[in-house]
């Protein structure tokens, strides 16, 4: 059984996932230079250009990346990615989720992460999530849609030195 990390027809009432190409690097760095998205996440310096880049190319790489638009407005809202598919386990990761401020409390990460889950849920059994030890934030986003710590360990972001992470998990 395969997975495909880059669906093209993820479509809710507020966004649409688009899969990740180089040509979107401008526009949405524009949402990532924003030094507070950034502020409990453990690569703290995602907003400066040259790390924002390197994130950036670990997502084209991974090939399970997308920018996520709002539909009403085609605002550029953020990224999200599907990584890491274990076909042994039935399981796929879902992280490096960052969205705009503007964007914050107003249901887009809910809406974004349930297109996720809907999708990785049609063919798995279990998604995992990372998340920065310090990001309070996210975890309690991802405390709301039900998913259980399970452990914790460290990680080496793409081109970034290791970091703490809690590890999530839902299951179907």
């Amino acid at each position: 059984m395969g997975f495909n990390l880059q669906p093209t027809h993820l479509t809710g009432k507020i966004i649409q996932l688009v899969p990740l190409e180089e040509v979107h690097f401008e526009n949405l760095y524009l949402v990532a230079s924003d030094p507070l998205i950034w502020e409990q996440h453990p690569n703290k310096n995602r907003y400066q250009k040259a790390v924002f880049r390197n994130y950036f190319q670990g997502a084209l790489l991974s090939k399970g990346a997308f920018i996520i638009i709002d539909i009403k407005t085609n605002a550029i809202v953020g990224s999200s990615r599907f990584y890491e598919f274990d076909e042994n386990n039935n399981s796929i990761k879902i992280g490096y989720t960052f969205i705009g401020r503007n964007f914050w409390g107003k249901n887009y990460n809910i809406e974004l992460k349930q297109l996720m889950i809907n999708y990785a849920f049609e063919n798995l059994t279990t998604i995992i999530f990372e998340i920065g030890a310090n990001n309070i934030r996210s975890q309690k986003a991802i405390d709301k849609i039900g998913a259980q710590k399970i452990g914790e360990h460290e990680v080496q972001y793409f081109g970034e030195e290791l970091k703490l992470n809690f590890i999530y998990q839902l299951n179907k």
